[in-house]
């Protein structure tokens, strides 16, 4: 079905209400030519094929139609429109914003009158959940407004009231309810996601959602405007969701509101964005072209409505920047049974049909037929499929886009071969749990040893290309990072005050002296080994303690780990509990004073795996300090145990948790950590777990890692990070930190370097400055720096030994994740390695503990009868 052909206008409407010249032909012409071509399009062009009316129309979207049709081919379902059997569950109609064209938001007042509560209860939510499990539905569309309590006292009475800590905490527990008691699939729709909501909702529904709706910001901050006073309608707070549900591989579906006011050009830019992001993470599993409808009793009311041919062409234009890949949706309650035009302008699917529930956005808007649906993809040329809320591609991936727990739910729902929805499957409820694997031995569990005689397997994952997101873009954003801009400033000054009293150091003179080079480097150093030797004296401390890295799979996607594998990979590995406590007995026996253990974030260890880890150390080697849990893995328990991060630190205390490594800092700056991470936690989220922590009793190293796509403005920006932190804590008469490492990129193996985008490593330059304007930047509140021998080898340690650090680390005994990254400095070191060491720069040394206690003297008996390491390791290959 084609449009009615239109003559050329001179001029006409804008979706803003303005009105602009239209397009020349000419360039109308030239846009279409090179849409129809394949030529990818830039924002001006899509902006003026948006206006595309008539004949011109009819050419676009025959281009988009080929274009979709190329993708159905390569997915291998040609001639295929899909769409989702669902329910609409609107879980609460209390919202935080006040969009001025939404029907579905209410008051707690209109609620209590109509007999509603706050939100739906239990039982509402499970009757309508049954009712569309017995009719064959396979999706529960969960809906409601943005953090409700933060508006409405009557939601934060409510939640209070049913024990639930906020609104995410709720849908979480009814989705597991869905999935245990119906069968059905949530896909969750909770508005702004923090990465943290993420990481909870993750392991409870298949995929989610939320409308990127436009990037518009004027239609946020201008009075009068849609979104004016609806602080989750800011457009960099919807993209900044986008992005963290592909860092945090979560199947999303997103879209487009037009005609609410935005320009063209606008309108193309909000395609672009979220091209954008699709390409970066790849885990746009959709994206909704919904044209605005006015409703009665809004602010919107007058507002005229989304015209068909506008809704056409943006479809179109979308099919275009999108690509063939992208699947594109069009709801089919919101365009008058005109559904020949949108699939002739290139969309695949039809989005959730419900043959149970109303469309509770749209409610003046019935759900077409199915039958009726099918009738008229057939008459189109298309045959209706049935898909499942997770799209058929994700399904096939599997991890890390697919939480195990809710594998055996998804397996039980799809078509083995298609990843779509196997029509005669039965619907019922199945028990969601942590996997049955558990902790089992598996893999390269001798892997601490033969990395330091016969290597690792190969020197990337075979998922390199597209494990860690989109190389191309990472490249483009980590450019200024290779090439350190220099800074020029008045470092005779910068050392002056250092010298005098180094809490004085304003940004400018501490950069300067980051920069330092040469004799002004030398001086730098002198100062800062001044500043040690007044603090802390000249022992050189370190500690015999032993690495147990339990497991290395992990899906988290991290650019710089070369340790992460999957679990099919040649050199994955993970312990049993019983191996864990061999290992920390067998540390004991040779004087060890601490554990420190750390693994990769293995999907199918539950959330209380990191207890029994302590646990079975414990109880083995009751007097041995447990230093285990990086931030990332105590979210990652926090997560998935529904517990707070106070309350799972808590937990892991009581099991025998004594402190926490400061590691997954990597740089303390948002900035650097989206190029070398893909789902790492933020660092607003790394803040929080080491600040409850030290509010818990539960002290804390503190580390950097340096070296890579980052610059001094940034180290310098993690030290005052650092600093205060560590003033709040001993404000709050908490002891905080007990040191700061210096972690230097080790770039052999790491992906990041591998696929161009990461310096070498730092150079002997920035090691030396790094590690003296730790100890000025830090005093006095952090008065141990560490240096790292696994990472600069003997004389490199010295080196920092004179530049103001005033601890080696642990002997080890064993070490995977540098050597996994190409480190050649080996394993473990002796007793005597590391006394060597320091007497290499000329200072005395002693064993500490943790904490920096005396260690006592039946430890030091077992450790110097050993020389601190193993009799079973193997030499170390130099």
């Amino acid at each position: 079905m084609t449009s009615s052909a239109q003559p050329p206008q001179a001029e006409g409407p804008d979706p803003a209400g303005q009105s602009f010249p239209a397009p020349t032909a000419n360039s109308m012409r030239r846009a279409l030519k090179r849409a129809r071509d394949g030529v990818a399009l830039d924002v001006s062009e899509a902006a003026v094929l948006l206006r595309a009316r008539g004949e011109d129309l009819d050419d676009l979207t025959r281009s988009a139609a080929r274009v979709r049709d190329a993708g159905l081919a390569a997915a291998g379902r040609p001639g295929v429109i899909t769409y989702s059997k669902s329910v609409f569950i609107p879980l609460t109609r209390l919202c935080r914003d006040t969009c001025h064209y939404c029907t579905f938001v209410t008051v707690p007042g209109k609620l209590r009158r109509a007999g509603h509560g706050m939100f739906m209860s239990p039982d509402e939510v499970l009757d309508i959940a049954r009712k569309g499990a017995e009719r064959g539905c396979k999706e529960a569309l969960i809906t409601l407004g943005d953090k409700p309590e933060d508006r409405w006292p009557e939601a934060r009475e409510w939640l209070d009231a049913h024990g639930y800590d906020d609104t995410i905490a709720y849908v979480r527990a009814m989705a597991i309810r869905i999935l245990e008691e119906t069968g059905l699939l949530p896909h969750l729709n909770p508005g702004v996601l923090s990465w943290t909501d993420f990481q909870r909702l993750k392991p409870v529904a298949p995929s989610m959602g939320m409308m990127l709706e436009t990037t518009a910001t004027r239609l946020w901050s201008e009075p009068g405007s849609p979104h004016y006073g609806s602080p989750d309608k800011e457009p960099a707070v919807r993209l900044r969701v986008l992005e963290d549900a592909g860092r945090s591989s979560v199947p999303f579906t997103s879209g487009l509101l037009i005609g609410i006011g935005e320009t063209y050009e606008e309108r193309a830019e909000s395609l672009f964005a979220l091209r954008r992001i699709s390409r970066a993470y790849h885990g746009i599993q959709e994206l909704i072209i919904q044209n605005f409808r006015a409703k009665p009793d809004t602010a919107m009311r007058g507002m005229p409505d989304a015209e068909l041919d506008e809704l056409v062409a943006t479809v179109a234009v979308a099919r275009h920047i999108m690509g063939p890949a992208a699947c594109l949706q069009a709801p089919p309650n919101l365009v008058a049974g005109e559904y020949g035009r949108l699939i002739g302008a290139g969309i695949d699917d039809w989005g959730g049909v419900s043959p149970v529930t109303i469309d509770h956005v749209n409610p003046e808007r019935p759900w077409p037929r199915i039958d009726e649906l099918a009738e008229k993809s057939g008459a189109a040329g298309f045959s209706l499929r049935e898909r499942l809320c997770i799209y058929p591609e994700f399904v096939r991936r599997g991890e890390p886009w697919l939480d195990p727990r809710l594998l055996p739910h998804v397996r039980a729902l799809a078509d083995a071969d298609t990843g779509l929805a196997d029509e005669s499957a039965e619907v019922r409820g199945l028990p969601w749990q942590e996997p049955d694997e558990g902790f089992a031995a598996s893999g390269r569990t001798d892997l601490h040893r033969t990395i330091d005689t016969e290597g690792r397997t190969a020197d990337r994952r075979e998922d390199f290309d597209s494990v860690y997101g989109d190389w191309g873009a990472l490249r483009e954003a980590a450019a200024p990072g290779m090439v350190p801009s220099r800074i020029d400033g008045d470092v005779r000054q910068a050392l002056a005050v250092a010298a005098d009293d180094p809490e004085r150091l304003t940004d400018d003179e501490a950069l300067a002296l980051l920069h330092a080079d040469g004799p002004a480097l030398d001086a730098l150093c002198r100062v800062a080994d001044d500043l040690r030797t007044s603090v802390v004296g000249d022992d050189v401390t370190y500690i015999v303690t032993r690495n147990i890295n339990f497991t290395n799979v992990c899906y988290t996607g991290c650019r710089f780990c070369a340790f992460a594998q999957r679990r099919t990979d040649a050199d994955a590995y993970t312990l049993s509990l019983s191996q864990v406590a061999d290992r920390a007995e067998q540390a004991w026996e040779v004087g060890a004073v601490e554990v420190c253990m750390q693994g990769g974030i293995h999907p199918d260890l539950p959330g209380t795996a990191y207890f029994d880890i302590a646990r079975a150390v414990k109880e083995r080697v009751p007097g041995m300090h447990v230093h285990a849990f990086s931030p990332m893995e105590v979210v990652n328990g926090a997560t998935r145990t529904g517990l707070s991060i106070r309350e799972w630190l808590t937990e892991a205390k009581a099991a025998g948790l004594d402190s926490i490594p400061g590691t997954a800092a990597e740089i303390l700056d948002d900035e650097v950590r989206w190029i070398l991470t893909k789902g790492k936690l933020p660092t607003a989220t790394w803040t929080e777990v080491v600040t409850t922590a030290h509010a818990l009793g539960i002290r804390s190293s503190s580390t950097m890692m340096y070296g890579h796509v980052d610059q001094p403005r940034h180290w310098l920006g993690h030290f005052r990070t650092l600093a205060a932190i560590q003033r709040t804590a001993l404000e709050a008469g908490a002891e905080g930190f007990t040191e700061f490492v210096t972690l230097p990129f080790i770039h052999t193996n790491a992906p990041v370097y591998l696929a161009g985008i990461a310096r070498p490593g730092p150079t002997a330059r920035d090691n030396r400055a790094v590690t003296a304007m730790a100890r000025l930047l830090l005093h006095p509140h952090i008065p141990n720096i560490q240096t790292s021998w696994v990472k600069l080898g003997q004389e490199g340690a010295a080196e920092m030994l004179r530049s103001g650090a005033n601890d080696l680390g642990g002997t080890l005994m064993e070490e995977t994740i540098s050597r996994m990254a190409g480190s050649s400095y080996g394993s473990y070191r002796s007793i005597k390695d590391l006394v060597a060491i320091a007497e290499a720069a000329g200072r005395p040394s002693r064993p500490r503990t943790t904490l920096y206690g005396e260690v006592p003297e039946e430890r030091m008996r077992a450790a110097h009868t050993s020389d601190g390491h193993l009799p079973e390791l193997l030499p170390v290959v130099d």
